[in-house]
């Protein structure tokens, strides 16, 4: 198993917030299902505030290159993220169109004997 942890942000809008977790509460059948056949066995997304953490847990076969070129073929998983899109907005030093940010893992408690 792997664990990825991943950043993205909101636009701060108190409205607009409200649609994105009412999506949320009720993602398309084949959004799930892609998220699934890519090797993404577990996936959490947390929010304070406009800022949003998604924890994923995968295979040890997931490709983050695979599951894009997987989505990319996909139309319903795209229309998902443009409609995604409407709410979401790009960390500064993003690419252009680049969405969630991969974070990097500096603390493991695991790491040390106790």
């Amino acid at each position: 198993m792997k664990r990825y942890c991943l950043t993205l942000d909101l636009k701060d809008d108190p409205q607009l917030i409200a649609e994105y977790e009412a999506h949320h509460r009720a993602v398309w059948p084949e959004v799930l299902r892609s998220i699934h056949e890519s090797g993404i066995t577990d996936m959490q997304i947390y929010r304070l505030g406009a800022r949003m953490v998604m924890i994923m847990e995968t295979t040890d076969a997931f490709d983050f290159s695979k599951k894009a070129a997987a989505d990319s073929s996909n139309g319903r998983v795209q229309e998902w993220e443009a409609l995604m899109w409407r709410y979401q907005q790009a960390l500064p030093g993003s690419a252009p169109g680049e969405k969630w940010k991969l974070m990097e893992n500096i603390f493991e408690l695991n790491a040390f004997e106790i």
